[in-house]
């Protein structure tokens, strides 16, 4: 079992407050602490995983997690790196992660989360997304109210169309679910619960709840 130390949480805390390369590269050997310790768990967790989606067995750590290093060529917001540790876990890596829901790690002080779904999908997705809710709407709703999903992730997130998507009446009896332009399960961490011995199996069992919503969106478009 894993769980995430306190020094890589204070390691991001300080690198939020001294985002700038002479800071960073005084501390390389902080981050290359922390990142080992992050690749460590979520190699254990894509081990948990396999257990019950096979798509993700070959796998490692390497092929989800996200460089620090932030692309600032479009961006007013120069700061260099990312202030968190973060991974998506799907098969293919993160070369697929358009067009299908996986399982999003995101480690950063006081904002951890475990999440999945598909996050402002291109349009033949979320086509695809909206006519299969349509199709088997019983489903779904199922899905949303299995208690395992109620217990980590609630409800359903996601941004609305404040009114019918194009294809679909006003009056469709799925408006609510048809509205939505993203489609997300988001479990909230705090960093204590992140720093507990059974971290790593509470992330496999938030996952394996997910399983079915993904396995929903991404059956869409196959």
């Amino acid at each position: 079992m894993r769980s995430i130390s306190k020094p890589t949480f204070a390691f991001l805390a300080d690198l939020a407050q001294n985002n700038d390369r002479e800071w960073f590269g005084a501390h390389k050997k902080q981050y290359q602490a922390a990142k080992e310790e992050f690749l460590t768990f979520v190699d254990e967790v894509i081990a948990g995983i396999s257990a019950f989606d096979p798509s993700i067995v070959q796998l490692t750590a390497k092929d989800c997690i996200f460089r620090i290093n932030r692309d600032v060529r479009f961006s007013a917001d120069k700061s260099p790196y990312q202030t968190y540790f973060g991974a998506h876990i799907l098969g293919g890596g993160r070369k697929n992660e358009h067009g299908r829901s996986g399982y999003y790690i995101r480690l950063q002080p006081g904002d951890c989360m475990l999440a999945g779904g598909a996050y402002l999908p291109p349009a033949p997705w979320i086509k695809a997304i909206r006519d299969e809710i349509a199709y088997n709407a019983a489903e779904f709703k199922e899905i949303l109210a299995h208690p395992d999903f109620k217990r980590y992730f609630g409800e359903m997130e996601g941004e609305r169309l404040k009114t019918a998507p194009k294809g679909f009446a006003r009056d469709h009896p799925e408006i609510d679910l048809l509205q939505f332009k993203s489609f997300l399960a988001v479990h909230r961490v705090k960093d204590e619960q992140a720093m507990k011995p059974d971290f790593s199996n509470h992330t496999v069992s938030v996952f394996k709840a997910l399983y079915p919503f993904g396995q929903f969106l991404n059956r869409s478009m196959d």
